[in-house]
């Protein structure tokens, strides 16, 4: 059978395919739109269709609208409630509006579709399932913490024999995530989308407040959590202008950092004594919080902690298709990689260079010669196969560096247009990330963790080491990813280091590069010296005599 989810309300519009019971694509609309998450300028904030990510999910797959037997809708109108506290009346009248025609919006734009074959599934139950259903468990215990979705802002649920049962979800306005993203705006950053800029800035403070921040965010004992309204300016002015973060700001960041990684674990600890499960999967976007996930990990009471890369709301279109699967009795086959999005054959690739009349080559060794450009400390752009689903660069749209020099932190985050206080991630295959670092899953292919740097190893490979000595690391699968093991150990034949630093392929303010286009673009625009477009390298020196 054959299920479309669509995810087209808050932010972070996506599309996703499950046929018979496999994921055969996902992509988010701003690698098409190249909107970031979806954003417009209000009113059109949200509710954005993902037309160009759906379609292409239909010609992935080779099958028509009207060959599908049903379309997910991540979000269920019927359990929104009016005038509910703390939320904006007027726009939330407008979104419940949109979403119930949404059917006939995507009978639109999918001609052939019967709008009768959308089903709306229910914001959370869409993240619960995009986490158990696509995770390698036949059973365990679920937490989606987000923002919100119809009239919560969190579920906690069992997972087995194909059925998540419920057992608590928060009603708002109480939300960890609103309260992350109100802390994101008001240090100066654009909420539902810079939260990550506020874990990576509480590595640098002190959580002297959390005290007063364990009276104003407290569990309830059932399940869920109360969260009182914060006056954040009795904490920190906010920044005068942008760059402009002092230690105070770092202060409020690591105290609110703290307090939500100590209510998450009250969560877990409650759920595991409801369920009993040794694995806990979760997603929502405070999922994406790898300090939290590692700490939950660490200190909670599951054996593993399994999160979806794509945890936030663009999760929700693959959890809505796997739901329907699910309902309709379909054995699920588990998420095996992230790579789920467009990818071009190298032909295709080569017309494109040819378009674009730029000089390029094909070496014998594609691993070889670029990991001889990393060995020389020069920035490599790295477009292959498919693109990642979910916000984070997993070794197919990156830019690659040398992790031996402590200036290409700063020098990368020039090339991105990034704050100077931005980590960025090593690469390592999975079989030495034990040699290197310590705490977190010594398998970690989705980068949704972190471990701390071996003492030996920080001076060897400063460049990816944070402030506090730790690093978000991304272990590669030789199995699945042939190409980047062997450019791994090419450099490290080289340099004597197994590691690489890997970002994300794009510049500030734009999505992640999807297309070959995105990527000459980025070339042509951003200093970076060489560009390995599949099997093909551009040099920067040849193109720009």
């Amino acid at each position: 059978m054959r299920f479309l989810g669509i995810n087209a309300i808050f932010h972070d519009p996506a599309a996703a395919l499950v046929v018979d019971g496999r994921i055969v694509a996902a992509a988010e609309e701003e690698r098409f739109s190249r909107r970031k998450h979806g954003k417009r300028p209000v009113p059109f904030s949200a509710w954005e269709l993902p037309e160009q990510a759906a379609a292409w999910c239909l010609r992935q797959a080779g099958l028509r609208p009207q060959d599908l037997d049903g379309v997910a809708y991540s979000y269920d109108p019927a359990l929104v409630r009016p005038g509910q506290a703390g939320l904006d009346g007027h726009w939330e009248e407008l979104r419940t509006r949109y979403a119930r025609r949404a059917p006939h919006f995507l009978a639109t734009a999918l001609p052939g579709l019967d709008p009768a074959q959308v089903r709306f599934v229910p914001h959370h139950v869409a993240h619960a399932a995009s986490a158990c259903l696509a995770a390698p468990y036949p059973e365990s215990a679920v937490l989606v913490c987000d923002g919100r979705g119809e009239a919560a802002s969190h579920l906690a649920g069992h997972h087995r024999g194909g059925e998540l049962t419920v057992l608590a979800a928060q009603e708002l306005p109480s939300s960890l995530g609103l309260m992350y993203e109100e802390l994101t705006e008001h240090l100066g950053f654009q909420r539902s989308s810079d939260e990550y800029k506020v874990m990576a800035l509480a590595a640098y403070g002190e959580p002297r407040h959390l005290e007063a921040f364990r009276d104003l965010i407290r569990p309830t004992g059932d399940g869920g959590f109360h969260v009182e309204p914060i006056d954040w300016h009795a904490f920190a002015k906010p920044p005068t202008e942008e760059g402009r973060w002092t230690s105070e700001h770092a202060d409020l960041a690591a105290s609110v950092q703290a307090r939500l990684e100590e209510v998450l674990l009250d969560l877990a600890r409650w759920l595991h004594a409801r369920t009993g499960a040794r694995h806990l999967t979760m997603a929502g976007g405070v999922a994406l919080n790898c300090v939290a996930n590692t700490r939950l990990l660490a200190e909670g009471p599951f054996d593993d902690v399994w999160v979806q890369p794509a945890a936030g709301d663009a999760g929700t279109a693959l959890g809505g298709a796997l739901h329907l699967a699910a309902e309709h009795g379909e054995p699920i086959t588990p998420m095996d990689g992230a790579d789920l999005g467009r990818g071009w054959t190298d032909e295709e690739l080569a017309a494109w260079l040819d378009r674009a009349r730029v000089p390029y080559e094909r070496p014998d060794d594609l691993a070889a010669a670029v990991a001889a450009e990393l060995a020389a400390d020069r920035i490599v752009a790295w477009f292959q196969g498919r693109a990642e689903y979910g916000p984070r660069a997993l070794g197919h749209r990156s830019l690659l560096a040398h992790p031996g020099h402590a200036a290409n932190t700063e020098r990368l985050n020039d090339v991105k247009g990034r704050e100077p206080f931005r980590p960025v991630a090593p690469m390592v295959l999975a079989e030495r990330a034990g040699e290197i670092f310590t705490r977190g899953p010594l398998t970690s292919p989705y980068m949704l963790f972190i471990h701390d740097v071996r003492p030996g190893w920080r001076e060897l490979i400063p460049a990816v080491v944070h402030v506090d000595g730790t690093a978000r690391i991304q272990t590669v699968d030789r199995r699945r990813e042939p190409l980047l093991a062997r450019l791994l150990e090419e450099f490290e034949a080289r340099t004597g280091l197994p590691v690489l630093v890997n970002t994300s392929l794009n510049t500030a303010g734009r999505p992640m590069v999807d297309d070959p286009r995105d990527a000459l673009e980025c070339f042509g625009s951003a200093p970076v010296d060489v560009l390995a477009l599949g099997p093909y390298l551009v040099r920067r020196g040849e193109v720009f005599r």
